[in-house]
């Protein structure tokens, strides 16, 4: 079930800069356990577009928690989303036009989840995407999980000239993107087999606006909850904008919001923020603040027993 939820009434929506778009893409894991940290964030910087994966709640309760506060704040409202699990969205104050949920052809687990949602926003076509995370290498969950690239790869085959695919894809693209190989040695994430089914998503013409960005710096989106993965910065890069050529030509800023991780109650994983035609902050880079204590001898650390699904 997909529900689009706008009001003639709205404000129309601001514009802090010119005619530039911020498009963003956050994994908040629970939106309802993330609004005290969602609304403010979205007062602070202010993104045009975003892309929210891990809703875990059905949309007319999202709707209901907040809907009348995207509504103050100038954004219309998509979703796509189920009870618990999953869940995506796209906010947007710059319109929401086409709206299509899924992955056209991709497997269910057995039943179709709620992992993809489609939408138009200034011309640009915007996909939020919720990548399965495979759990262990070579279990049903990883075959799920390389069929639904596989069936995305088809979809974007087709895709408009200018479209930008946002989200947590669950794959580190490249050794540079976690804290430390060999401590991933073993997981998913990382094997060759994903990593080559990212690369067939850019093959198709999308560029990495981050790394394309700041292509030497030691940049993540994801941290464990546990064992002070945080402040030990010992985190991975999962969560990904990827842009068409059309769209990554007019990008000017993209880096990821460190800041959201910190304090009480953040998700797992920090926003990624891109700024198209202009960069009213400046291009700030992708790690704010520094990390408190990198670690960039192989070995030294290890991962946490059992993580859990990021």
């Amino acid at each position: 079930m997909c529900t689009t939820y706008a009001t003639a009434d709205a404000p129309p929506a601001p514009r802090r800069y010119g005619d530039a778009v911020r498009i963003a893409t956050w994994n908040v894991n629970s939106v309802k356990q993330r609004v005290p940290r969602l609304l403010p964030w979205l007062d602070e910087r202010r993104p045009d577009v975003v892309c929210l994966q891990e809703t875990k709640l059905e949309d007319d309760k999202l709707a209901e928690l907040l809907g009348g506060e995207l509504e103050a704040r100038g954004y219309e409202l998509a979703a796509f989303g189920e009870p618990a699990w999953n869940g995506v969205a796209i906010l947007s104050r710059v319109g929401l036009e086409d709206v299509v949920t899924g992955v056209a052809g991709a497997p269910g687990f057995p039943n179709p989840e709620a992992r993809a949602i489609a939408a138009t926003c200034d011309g640009v076509r915007v996909v939020s995407v919720y990548v399965p995370n495979g759990r262990e290498p070579g279990s049903e969950h990883y075959r799920y999980k390389l069929a639904w690239l596989a069936a995305l790869r088809d979809v974007l085959q087709t895709a408009p000239k200018a479209t930008v695919v946002c989200g947590d894809v669950n794959i580190a693209p490249t050794d540079d993107d976690v804290f430390d190989p060999d401590a991933y040695i073993g997981q998913t994430h990382v094997t060759p087999a994903e990593r080559e089914a990212l690369a067939a998503l850019q093959a198709l013409g999308f560029h990495d606006v981050v790394r394309d960005r700041w292509p030497g710096e030691r940049v993540f989106s994801y941290w464990d909850y546990r064992a002070g993965m945080f402040h030990q910065d010992l985190g991975m890069r999962i969560d990904l904008v990827l842009a068409s050529a059309a769209v990554a030509e007019r990008v000017r800023a993209a880096w990821i919001d460190r800041h959201a991780r910190k304090g009480k109650g953040p998700s797992d994983h920090a926003p990624v923020i891109v700024d198209l035609d202009e960069a009213p902050d400046g291009d700030i880079g992708p790690v704010v603040p520094p990390p408190s204590a990198p670690v960039t001898a192989r070995g030294a650390k290890k991962l946490p027993q059992a993580p859990p699904e990021p």
